[in-house]
């Protein structure tokens, strides 16, 4: 028995058809043919009700890479809520018997504070869907987080003040970490294109993002299977500043 009932139903109703054009048929295969016909007919309409104008089987890559995109943006909102939520018990926290404790040059350095100026913008994509070359693996072709870092590493070298990944200011606190098909950042998970955006001296960011020896390799895959890898020069830009959690976690240990 096949174990595709439509396929089964399609090739049933082919050899009805061939029947019909035999003048010699049985009154049985006359009746056998209107089941079959029947039969396909109402499961074109079954399928036609059930799909109400969609496609039966949506790509379910893009359905997840929407709901991630949608998740981040929610939870960027949060992060913001909570950001500006935190200024405001900073505020009230350094102002100790009416003086106010001047806290901007840390603020500035931990990357607490918007910063503006031009900028060296790096977009990392995954490799077309339908690209799959013989002898390759598949995630040789997607953006894994060293992709990232290597990126963002180049561009600290390379003199870069500020940066942001995805629009999410890094701090000495950011971590970045693949998960299935996305990265985790600041505990949000996003979906490719990744966008790392940094200020600075252009010239010496572009100097040490062509000099970086992972990124040589990395762009050679670029050139050969189509991972994505673009750079451009920002004449200004404006970095949010960061508005996660700024308290340090750590594990302690139980009283006996």
């Amino acid at each position: 028995m096949s174990r595709n009932p439509a396929a089964a139903v399609r090739r049933a109703v082919v050899r009805a058809l061939i029947k019909a054009r035999d003048g010699r048929r049985t009154a049985a295969g006359k009746l056998f043919t209107v089941v079959v016909l029947a039969l396909a007919g109402f499961m074109m309409a079954s399928a036609a009700v059930a799909a109400r104008g969609q496609d039966l089987r949506p790509n379910r890559n893009t359905d997840l890479i929407q709901l991630v995109r949608a998740q981040a943006s929610r939870n960027v909102d949060l992060a913001k809520q909570a950001g500006q939520l935190r200024s405001e018990v900073d505020k009230l926290s350094t102002q100790q018997g009416g003086a106010v404790i001047d806290t901007s040059a840390g603020a500035a350095a931990a990357g607490l504070t918007a910063v503006k100026g031009p900028a060296v913008s790096v977009t990392l994509t995954d490799a077309p869907a339908n690209v799959k070359p013989i002898g390759v693996a598949e995630e040789l072709l997607i953006v894994h987080q060293q992709d990232i870092q290597a990126v963002v590493n180049s561009m600290w070298q390379g003199g870069a003040e500020a940066m942001s990944i995805q629009g999410q200011r890094v701090t000495s606190r950011t971590g970045i970490k693949c998960v299935g098909n996305s990265v985790l950042l600041h505990g949000i998970p996003y979906a490719p294109p990744y966008v790392i955006v940094a200020i600075g001296n252009q010239k010496g960011i572009e100097q040490a993002l062509s000099s970086s020896t992972y990124l040589q390799a990395y762009r050679q895959y670029t050139d050969r299977y189509g991972l994505g890898y673009s750079e451009k020069r920002i004449s200004e830009v404006t970095l949010d500043a960061y508005t996660g959690a700024i308290e340090l976690g750590y594990a302690k240990p139980q009283p006996k």
